[in-house]
């Protein structure tokens, strides 16, 4: 097994694994009640259900992006009601090529919890693959995760401002291309992206089935990508922090360090207007 991905046959193995725990991530921006409406129709059997903006996020101030990382003691003590603890595999998915399910993947990491995995294919591959799907809602289960967030692994608007175009630093944004170029955005008030960043959109990750490209083809990638930086130099950021963890974790399956997350991101580099803006 990839320490960063589980495929169907595994998950399907380790259902009844109490040492297994399943996250069932499944969003929309566009209909935040969507992903629980799925959830209730089917999901993995044994999965939990968690909200990206409920349970992955923090409070929104208006200046904080649209989804603020939460407070770990508060996002530990759900994990805890979900049975998580020292050893245990968890594993997680959506229904959108990961692109939910990573926020999940990166703030385990983040948070000292290094057992997690993304299942390749998500729920696409499970349902065509004609997987067992459950509706039942799993009990709560006693856990011992304490959250130790990882000193470093992020970085905030102030540090932007003054390192952006650093030659030290690559930052690359997430986003769709047309998003990057400034030529469309249907989700924040302003088009365009951070002056000094380089756009790698997170679907470039995948294969045309939805799972994930090779070690060996996302190594070469990203290597053409850092043109001999190291990957420790990479700053990550997409709309809100949650995409741009799909980069992160491919940079993981290719061997690489995943550099650090942005998590405010676009939606609170533009949240103050006076903060400079590029298109192109």
């Amino acid at each position: 097994m990839n320490a960063n991905l589980v495929t169907t046959a595994e998950l399907a193995a380790h259902l009844a694994d109490p040492d297994w725990i399943v996250f069932d991530t499944r969003h929309e921006l566009s209909d935040v009640g969507k992903g629980r409406r799925a959830y209730a129709a089917g999901h993995v059997p044994g999965a939990y259900f968690l909200h990206v903006d409920e349970d992955l996020s923090g409070p929104k101030s208006g200046t904080n992006g649209r989804h603020p990382l939460p407070d770990p003691a508060v996002f530990a003590a759900k994990m805890n009601e979900r049975g998580l603890a020292p050893g245990k595999q968890v594993v997680v998915y959506d229904d959108l090529g990961g692109n939910f399910a990573v926020r999940l993947w990166w703030m385990l990491k983040w948070l000292g919890h290094d057992r997690v995995a993304i299942l390749d294919g998500e729920w696409p591959q499970w349902e065509k693959e004609g997987r067992p799907v459950s509706t039942e809602v799993p009990p709560p289960r006693a856990g011992s995760f304490v959250a130790r967030p990882m000193l470093g692994a992020t970085v905030d608007a102030p540090f932007l401002e003054r390192f952006r175009e650093d030659p030290s630093i690559k930052l690359v944004d997430a986003r769709a291309p047309e998003r990057y170029a400034g030529l469309k955005e249907p989700i924040d008030p302003v088009a365009g992206h951070i002056p000094g960043a380089v756009s790698r959109f997170w679907q470039k990750n995948l294969n045309p089935d939805g799972r994930f490209k090779s070690r060996e083809q996302l190594r070469k990638e990203y290597d053409e990508m850092l043109a001999g930086m190291p990957g420790e130099s990479v700053v990550h950021m997409c709309g809100s922090g949650v995409t741009a963890c799909h980069n992160m974790i491919a940079m993981a399956i290719a061997g690489l360090p995943v550099g650090r997350l942005y998590p405010g991101s676009w939606s609170e580099w533009v949240a103050d207007r006076s903060r400079p803006v590029a298109t192109k």
